[in-house]
């Protein structure tokens, strides 16, 4: 599948246009010629910052559109990299004791000069063969004027929750299968289906609901990466009320506590996200699960994968099945507040096809919805007409159409934003995200001031990018309150699709011969 990297052009553009800016204006210390080549520099990037609304959303299905714009963004990098490197009087904690000298003692600062005129020299040069490139692709300035507005919404807390749409049902089935078998020692209902679907929302629901107030509630996001000792772990430290994880490093250290805080007790139990297979391992996690004597344990795991949930189930799996074409249109909308709205006649029928596309995946048409609310008529008609839908994918169709409806509502996101999501694609997948550390990395970074972060990230919420953390095991890690957040596994996957040419997944390179 295509990188959507070609995307961040706009975003990058606007920093390094800003930073060449502040070098101009007096930031670094500037030798004539030098300040010469970075006002041409930065006239070559406005020359193309029009057209790259157009040429970014093109990048989805043309390959030399793409190649175009990855070349602009290693150019925008060279030249952020270039005036880093010629930063006057950084702090000695800054650069090394080498470059320090270097500032210190003047007379070491010619060779270093004469070398940066001529790199800068290439480097202007070669920004402004690319930057007339894209006069062969055709590429014109976009006549919808200004960039599309992601509606702010604030924050809500869990309490304020939207409704959830079309679940009902299925959490009437699980809890009356649960019923029916939760006098045993240990009762395991696995929920299946295709990412997307609400697993973790009906999950939650099935938690949150009353007949499990005398249960000791915990949620373990268990994630790609099969770890038992961390499981046990985020057990132990729900369930015995300490502050800080516990960290017992032998699972015969775990086994002994658990044997403790699991016996006759009540414990409900979401592992949320098992992707391991290996039968072994599941029954090992089975073992630990039922370690305590006369203990009543009801495990809930969510999964993508029908063979884990038959393997780890003790009662029948809960196959959990896309929503209708009608339960998608009405999440979109009250996403879009489609019945405030004086045109909405005009678009129901533009909204029914947009929630077909959607395949039943209510991940799909939450951040679609969000994304449609500021928008006119004839940017509804772009949405169902996009040729995103119809890009090629390696992965199943319905999962392909809901990877599809995300890089819609990423293209349709300002510049700004674009970039802030992306830089999501360096927290590992289920990582928790402390929402003070992220804004505070994208004021450091230049991406946002700390007010326009928080704005942000209400933005981000509203599309389904960002989520709430509701794991009582992490809000313990904190002292103080603390505001975290998860990104959705298809989302992390989008975040790391539009930053792939940007970092290097570990994982990727380990896995090569």
């Amino acid at each position: 599948m295509a990188a959507l990297g070609g995307m961040l052009a706009a975003a990058i553009l606007k920093v390094v246009a800003d930073q060449i800016g502040s070098a101009i204006g007096g930031h670094i210390k500037l030798q004539t010629n030098f300040e010469n080549d970075l006002r041409k520099m930065k006239r070559a990037l406005e020359s193309v910052e029009a057209v790259l609304k157009v040429a970014e959303r093109r990048s989805i299905t043309d390959e030399p559109t793409l190649l175009w714009l990855k070349r602009l963004k290693d150019a925008m990098y060279a030249i952020s990299d270039m005036i880093d490197d010629f930063e006057a009087q950084p702090s000695p904690r800054k650069f090394s004791f080498k470059k320090y000298l270097a500032i210190m003692i003047p007379c070491l600062l010619v060779g270093p000069k004469i070398t940066m005129a001529n790199k800068m020299e290439t480097m202007r040069e070669d920004l402004e063969v690319i930057t007339d490139q894209h006069k062969k692709f055709r590429l014109w300035e976009d006549t919808n004027g200004n960039e599309p507005k992601v509606t702010d919404i604030r924050e809500t807390t869990s309490i304020m929750e939207t409704q959830v749409v079309g679940r009902t049902k299925a959490e009437e089935e699980i809890l009356a299968s649960l019923s029916e078998n939760m006098q045993k020692e240990i009762t395991i209902l696995p929920i299946c289906g295709i990412g997307g679907l609400g697993k973790s929302t009906l999950a939650k629901m099935v938690y949150n609901n009353s007949i499990f107030k005398e249960y000791s509630p915990v949620w373990v996001y268990v994630s790609q990466i099969f770890d038992l000792k961390k499981i046990g772990n985020s057990i132990i430290s729900q369930l015995s009320m300490e502050v800080k994880e516990s960290e017992y490093s032998t699972m015969q250290m775990i086994h002994n506590c658990l044997q403790k805080l699991l016996a006759d007790k009540k414990i409900l139990i979401v592992l949320d996200d098992l992707w391991e297979g290996d039968k072994s391992q599941l029954k090992s996690l089975i073992d630990m699960l039922q370690i305590g004597k006369g203990s009543n344990v009801v495990v809930i795991v969510t999964t993508r994968d029908d063979a884990i949930a038959e393997n780890i189930c003790t009662i029948q799996p809960y196959k959990l099945e896309p929503l209708t074409d009608e339960m998608c249109w009405s999440i979109i909308k009250q996403k879009s507040a489609f019945e405030s709205r004086d045109d909405k006649e005009q678009l129901e029928e533009i909204g029914k096809v947009i929630a077909m596309k959607c395949c039943g995946v209510a991940l799909a048409a939450i951040s679609l919805g969000h994304m449609m609310q500021s928008m006119k008529p004839c940017e509804w008609e772009s949405v169902r007409d996009s040729n995103i839908w119809n890009a090629s994918s390696s992965i199943d169709p319905t999962s392909s159409q809901v990877l599809a409806s995300l890089k819609l509502s990423y293209s349709f996101m300002p510049s700004y934003l674009k970039l802030c999501f992306a830089y999501c694609a360096i927290f590992p997948k289920g990582h928790k995200i402390a929402k003070d550390d992220l804004i505070l990395q994208w004021v450091s970074l230049g991406f946002s001031t700390w007010e326009l972060g928080e704005i942000y990230i209400s933005q981000l919420l509203g599309l389904s990018f960002l989520e709430h953390s509701k794991s009582p095991s992490t809000i313990k890690l904190y002292d103080e309150d603390i505001t975290l957040f998860t990104m959705h596994d298809l989302v992390h996957d989008l975040a790391r699709l539009v930053m792939d040419d940007e970092i290097l997944v570990a994982g990727k390179v380990l896995a090569r011969p």
